[in-house]
């Protein structure tokens, strides 16, 4: 028997936030490659400030697009209650809340502090489940932060308790600089899991230091089975110094699929699909296993 894990694709999102704009029909042709992965769940966009992210200032043009992939599941990163209002209106109620673990971080990202970014929790939860959608608190420098340094795992554990109290259906714990390691990774969601029983914890890692695939194998031997991947390894935070690299969706297909467990997604048409996103936006991916032109394969033997 071998157990599933559900990935879900955000590189429409945090792939393409701190690239150049590209336009929307290659946007469209990015996640037209996406969906022939046999992926059942896409971060699509944000809806944030033009001004800060201009590669996703198009986010209303994207979702009136998105009827023509019925089959997959959307969802919208938003960082406040303006953007959820945003977002619900153009048709997307299923919203991911980011929320920073610390002042730091919150601060630079949404101005306002950690304590008021939790609280605006209930309203967009409500703004959501209103629409017939979702609110998934995304917890942004869960372990690490950029400005503060290290995150109190107390303090990760007590943003997660009460954004659940608050109306969060599910939560996402984020290495948003790619600095945890793989005993970090099992002693916070534990802890986490342990004051949010029944809810559903993520994991959003990024490869910076080379610890994320690492840290990935770790989270789903503990039973987690929601990972976030990015076709290709793009993006980063554009809020966090240094926080390049989003594990790549392939290389975690290649790790779960090898390693006893099922993700549903076909690996060569990842790859195919990071070939697309790497001519869109024009530069090499940091993919490893892209890089390597996908599996071994014997070379034959001369006759």
């Amino acid at each position: 028997m071998t157990t599933p894990v559900d990935i879900r694709e955000v590189g429409l999102r945090d792939g393409l936030q701190l690239e150049a704009p590209v336009p929307l029909a290659t946007k469209l042709e990015i996640l037209d490659a996406v969906s022939r992965t046999g992926v059942r769940r896409v971060e699509v966009t944000s809806f944030v400030s033009p001004t800060a992210v201009p590669a996703l200032a198009d986010a209303e043009q994207v979702v009136a697009e998105l009827g023509r992939w019925p089959d997959l599941r959307f969802s919208a990163l938003v960082a406040g209650y303006g953007g959820a209002r945003r977002a619900v209106a153009a048709g997307l109620p299923h919203l991911e809340y980011v929320i920073s673990a610390s002042d730091g971080h919150s601060l630079a990202n949404a101005r306002r502090t950690s304590d008021d970014a939790v609280a605006a929790t209930a309203d967009i939860a409500t703004l959501a489940h209103d629409a017939g959608g979702f609110c998934e608190a995304i917890i942004a420098v869960a372990w690490d932060c950029p400005f503060d340094g290290r995150t109190p795992v107390e303090r990760t554990v007590e943003v997660a308790r009460r954004a659940v109290e608050l109306g969060a259906d599910q939560l996402c714990l984020g290495d948003t600089i790619g600095t945890t390691v793989p005993g970090r990774v099992v002693e916070l969601v534990e802890a986490v899991r342990a004051a949010c029983p029944g809810v559903e914890v993520g994991v959003h890692l990024h490869n910076t230091r080379g610890s994320g695939i690492a840290c990935v194998l770790a989270a789903v031997q503990i039973g987690v089975t929601q990972i976030d991947a990015a076709v290709g390894g793009l993006g980063g935070c554009p809020f966090a110094p240094g926080a390049s690299g989003n594990i790549a969706t392939e290389e975690v297909v290649y790790l779960l699929e090898g390693s006893g467990f099922t993700t549903g997604l076909d690996l060569g048409h990842v790859l195919e699909a990071a070939a697309v996103v790497e001519r869109a936006v024009g530069h090499a991916l940091p993919s490893s296993l892209h890089r390597a032109g996908g599996p071994s394969r014997p070379i034959p033997r001369p006759v």
